[in-house]
């Protein structure tokens, strides 16, 4: 473990060692030493170069958030209230971590409250999360595409992420109205609606004009969190 950690600095135990003899009691005094000197150099050099060792404390519990016992995730639901009546959806954060920290850290922030389903097509899904409002819009930045083998949109009420192509997630997200498997590796899920399923089918059947947008505005409230019971 001491060549491990230390690298050079064994030759410099091998050093002192070989002059202890020469030396007599002085000798083994100044070996202590020496050897309590690497055991410190040692130290700071492998905290240094620990991948943990310079995160701060809060950091590490940011590591730990959304974890339960065993340190298995617990997946949280997302409780969206609209003008039309409020359902919920669990975050398969276990599965997809990247897109759930994403969606999550825009609900934090109230990024969704106050936008609308911009797009909908009845028995196929609804769109939203977009701040311009007409499909173009999103964040500011991409998220790369994040695909599980056990995560399909083979049911209604998958939530996935909208995209222009690969890799160009980013807030708007779709919920699906029946199965569309032709998504699946195009699409990330990360979600599917637990509760209130009845309230995004009569979202699905809002009267829609040009480029699927609804006569008049779905509007959702608000996005909040909680943990799953």
């Amino acid at each position: 473990m001491v060549a491990a950690y230390f690298g050079g600095n064994t030759i410099f135990l091998k050093y002192v060692l070989k002059y202890e003899g020469a030396f007599g009691r002085m000798g083994k005094y100044f070996y202590i030493l020496a050897l309590c000197l690497v055991v410190v150099i040692g130290g700071i050099f492998f905290a240094a170069h620990s991948g943990s060792a310079g995160m701060s404390f809060n950091m590490l519990l940011d590591q730990d958030k959304g974890k339960g016992e065993n340190g298995i995730v617990a997946n949280r639901i997302a409780v969206f209230t609209t003008n039309k009546g409020t359902f919920e959806v669990e975050l398969f954060e276990d599965k997809a971590p990247i897109t759930t920290k994403n969606f999550i850290d825009l609900v934090e922030k109230g990024f969704y409250d106050g936008l609308i389903f911009h797009r909908v097509i009845d028995g196929f899904m609804i769109q939203g999360g977009d701040p311009s409002g007409n499909g173009t819009g999103g964040p500011g930045y991409h998220i790369p595409d994040e695909f599980h083998p056990e995560l399909k949109h083979s049911d209604e009420g998958v939530l996935s992420m909208a995209n222009a192509g690969p890799n160009t997630g980013g807030s708007q997200f779709f919920i699906t109205l029946a199965p569309t498997s032709w998504l699946d590796n195009h699409h990330a899920v990360f979600g599917k609606v637990v509760e209130g399923m009845d309230v995004v089918r009569e979202i699905g059947h809002t009267p829609t004009s040009y480029g699927d947008r609804p006569v008049h505005d779905v509007v959702i409230e608000k996005i909040t969190l909680k943990d799953a019971e």
